[in-house]
């Protein structure tokens, strides 16, 4: 099993930034990709960017430019540095985990809220 957990949510004016970090315990060799998901009331979960144990990178159109996914794998950490943040960022983010054996962990979500 794998635990995640969020920090670094909250309320930004557009235009600001905000970094997000999550931190795996429990089985984390067991982890393959890391990344970041988005999930807007009303609407299916997104991705947002992932980050594999050797620095590969993928990010969603929407933030590719504004948003940067780095990983510590010697931590265990992952984090999401979001800049020049626009009110459609507004969500609630999670973190992900997924095993070697494509089974997906979820961090509990932080809200991150983006004002116009």
């Amino acid at each position: 099993q794998v635990q995640l957990v969020e920090s670094g949510g909250g309320l930004v004016q557009a235009g600001g930034s905000l970094r997000l970090s999550c931190a795996a315990s429990g089985s984390t060799f067991n982890i393959g990709a890391m990344g970041w998901y988005r999930q807007v009331l009303g609407k299916q979960r997104e991705l947002v960017a992932t980050i594999t144990r050797g620095g590969l990178t993928n990010y969603a159109d929407s933030v590719n430019g504004r948003f940067t996914i780095s990983r510590d794998n010697d931590k265990n950490t992952v984090a999401l540095q979001m800049n020049s943040l626009k009110p459609e960022d507004t969500a609630v983010y999670y973190c992900n985990a997924r095993s070697w054996s494509m089974h997906d962990y979820w961090g509990q979500g932080t809200q991150v809220t983006v004002s116009s």
